[in-house]
Parts: structure tokens; sequence; C-alpha cells
């Protein structure tokens, strides 16, 4: 159980910091070119949720297989 916290732990918080970076780089490269305000009220946020939902998806798949042996090890 213990390397299954240390693991959400370690890569939930560098998944967090890579979405961070990606949607600093994002709002720079749009401010560059000029976009409107208008994009940071919709566009800016559809583009934000999918960043932290395929983290998420990530963060799951990296998770499973140690999430797999805890649950069959508390099974029996």
């Amino acid at each position: 159980m213990k390397n299954l916290i240390l693991k959400l732990l370690v890569f939930g918080s560098a998944l967090l910091f890579i979405d961070y970076i990606i949607m600093l780089a994002v709002g720079c490269t749009t401010c560059l070119f000029g976009f409107t305000s208008s994009f940071y009220d919709c566009n800016f946020c559809i583009i934000g949720k999918l960043v932290l939902l395929i983290s998420f998806l990530i963060l799951l798949l990296i998770l499973l297989p140690e999430m797999k042996v805890q649950f069959k090890k508390y099974r029996y």
C-alpha cells in the first residue's frame, strides 16, 4: 500500500507540474500570436480540461498494475 501512495504522490505531482508547463506554453504562444481575450474565455478552458483528463488517464495507467496487486492481495 505504501508503494501505491508513494507512486501516486510522485507521479501525480510530476504530471501536475507538466500540465502547468503545457498550459503556460499554450498561454504564452497564444498571447504571442495575438489571440483575443475571447480565446481565454472558452477555448483555453477546453484545452486545460483536455490536458488534465489526459494526465489523469496517464496516472491511472501508471498506477493500474500496483492497484491490481493490492486488490488481489486483500481480496482473500
